[in-house]
């Protein structure tokens, strides 16, 4: 049975384009709900549980097979499905929060937007096999060049992802743009050409300001 799915009060997600600078914005997460007495339980997709990081490697490794935009949706949903039923929902059950370094918007704006599939695609399976929603989500947004020009120097064997050109990341881009434009509620906006210390304390002031609401 589909349902839509629930935005959960301790579940926030980050989203962000190549580049962007998650690594050190996930740790800000981290240190300011754990400051403010949280437990909390950081995760990434697609990944998160054995079998999810081994779809992970399907996905992200480079192959002489090209992956059918249609498969790469459907691997990402099953590490999806796999990552909430063993790690989001119970960590959520257990009073903690979630934090996952990238959650069901990145599909909407890498296969939806990037690979040029049926929104109604991603929204189907979204009701069918996730069922929650963080309740935000705070998205680094950066300029295509600037982005590529961070993990040019970074990755000496790029992924699959990776691999793209910079107009499908321009189309990745635009599509986060306008998911946080659909969920202005959600969605926090960080600009992450920034400092990473700058990103970071922006990214605190923004965590800190979602908690003193739901206070």
């Amino acid at each position: 049975m589909s349902r839509q799915p629930v935005e959960h009060p301790r579940f926030i997600s980050l989203e962000g384009g190549e580049g962007a600078g998650k690594t050190s914005a996930l740790a800000a997460i981290r240190d300011t709900l754990q400051a403010a007495g949280h437990q909390v339980v950081l995760t990434r997709e697609p990944g998160g549980t054995p079998l999810a990081e081994r779809i992970r490697a399907i996905l992200l490794e480079p192959a002489e097979e090209t992956l059918a935009p249609e498969a790469e949706l459907l691997l990402m949903f099953a590490a999806r499905a796999q990552h909430v039923q063993r790690v989001i929902a119970p960590a959520l059950a257990g009073g903690a929060f979630v934090v996952s370094d990238r959650f069901t918007d990145s599909s909407y704006a890498y296969q939806v937007h990037g690979r040029g599939l049926d929104r109604s695609l991603v929204e189907d399976l979204e009701r069918r096999v996730v069922h929650v929603a963080p309740a935000m989500t705070l998205l680094l947004d950066l300029d295509v060049r600037e982005g590529r020009a961070r993990t040019a120097g970074r990755d000496l064997w790029p992924d699959r992802i990776e691999r793209e050109q910079d107009d499908f990341f321009e189309r990745v881009r635009e599509g986060y743009r306008r998911r946080a434009q659909a969920f202005p509620q959600r969605f926090r906006v960080i600009d992450a050409s920034q400092s990473p210390q700058s990103v970071a304390v922006a990214v605190a002031e923004a965590v800190r300001a979602w908690l003193g609401a739901q206070a």
